[in-house]
């Protein structure tokens, strides 16, 4: 590996540099007083599960900063899509259209119901689907009738597109909209990292039918474990509202359901830390774009490395700060991943490209030499808020 060192020495110089010593974990949360005052007074109410006041706080907050007409909190983002999935009636062996580079949640989501993948190509400028590709595979592959689109080597449905902003970065929800207007598709938004995020200034996870935010807790806020539903549609919000409370009907005292449902809901507990914590949404999204800068300036005069910017007319909550490797190959990535690590520094490749994954490889492709181009060229670097407080410490 001796080709791949003057890559190694450099990162990790700069990387010093940036971070001082070395930091092992890739986001870590940020806490003040309020979050363990208000998880003081959720347990001393003693309304810790579903129930309590915390839930609908935690959920107005986030329709006043999405700017959503109809949220509802869950117990995770993946609980989130099964449900979006759910409520669009996604039926078995139906086609969802998913980005080849993702996290697995999306997937697994899918197939919960028995449902086909069409794994799909992702742009370089974004990250996210790339409209082009996809738009030459319908052609080739897909016919339109009643309002319906169809394999045509199977007759399948492909009911819908995942659409993820990855690493809070806005996919383009232009050519999104567009495309799925024009072959009658649903979008759901996996603005599970994008919180924050925004496409021409209104907020991601709010173009399509049904957007999902993660509240994990690597994300930029978050509720422990948990996730949300943003809709503006009432029908889904209703459903959706239903079927996360194990399809239960209302009454004073008896046990009646009309349909299979789940226990997805919100605790109140998570909900109090989350709703603690993003009332300092602006606070983190402020330090993550100083500690963006931060390593933009210094890997500005580098030989090998480059900082990923957000893209054109988009705004982003640089939920994972992302370096691309120039001239990049798996064995290269692979070798500097390791290096660093050994070292004290916390980096990550980019989530296992699902048409890799053991039980997705029969699933439907379009051409995906973009993702595996630019998988190769990724590496995730420490991206917690709190690193702007320990660097400026260090200075």
């Amino acid at each position: 590996m001796k080709e791949n060192q003057p890559q190694f020495l450099e990162i990790y110089k700069l990387l010093r540099q940036t971070l001082g010593s070395g930091v092992k974990c890739l986001h870590e949360p940020l806490f003040f007083k309020s979050e363990i005052q208000n998880l003081k007074k959720c347990i001393e109410s003693t309304f810790v599960s579903s129930k309590g006041k915390f839930v609908k706080k935690f959920s107005d907050k986030i329709k006043k900063i999405t700017k959503s007409k109809y949220v509802l909190c869950v117990n995770s983002a993946t609980s989130a899509l099964h449900l979006s999935l759910l409520a669009i009636n996604l039926k078995e062996n139906d086609i969802v259209v998913v980005p080849n580079l993702n996290f697995i949640a999306a997937a697994n989501a899918v197939k919960y119901l028995k449902a086909d993948l069409l794994l799909a190509d992702i742009e370089e400028k974004n990250l996210g689907l790339d409209f082009d590709k996809l738009e030459i595979f319908f052609k080739n592959n897909v016919i339109s009738k009643n309002k319906t689109s169809y394999l045509k080597k199977n007759n399948k449905v492909i009911k819908a597109i995942i659409l993820l902003h990855t690493f809070g970065h806005p996919a383009d929800l232009y050519k999104a909209k567009n495309f799925c207007k024009k072959y009658n598709l649903y979008l759901i938004e996996d603005a599970a990292e994008a919180l924050g995020s925004y496409y021409k200034r209104k907020h991601v996870g709010t173009f399509g039918d049904i957007g999902v935010i993660s509240f994990n807790g690597n994300k930029v806020v978050t509720s422990g474990s948990g996730g949300a539903i943003l809709t503006n549609s009432r029908i889904l919000f209703e459903h959706t509202s239903h079927i996360s409370q194990i399809s239960k009907k209302n009454h004073k005292w008896k046990f009646l359901y009309d349909k299979v449902g789940y226990n997805y809901r919100m605790a109140n507990i998570n909900a109090a830390l989350g709703y603690s914590n993003i009332l300092n949404l602006n606070l983190f999204l402020k330090y993550k774009r100083k500690l963006f800068n931060i390593y933009v300036k210094n890997f500005k005069n580098s030989k090998f490395f480059e900082i990923f910017k957000e893209p054109k007319n988009c705004k982003s909550n640089y939920w994972l700060q992302t370096l691309l490797i120039k001239n990049s190959n798996r064995k290269k990535l692979n070798f500097i991943i390791d290096e660093l690590n050994k070292k004290g520094i916390f980096v990550r490749a980019a989530w296992t490209l699902l048409h890799e994954v053991s039980y997705l490889k029969k699933s439907f492709k379009t051409n995906l030499s973009n993702s595996i181009k630019i998988y190769n060229k990724i590496i995730n670097l420490p991206s917690s808020p709190q690193l702007i407080l320990k660097i400026k410490k260090d200075v």
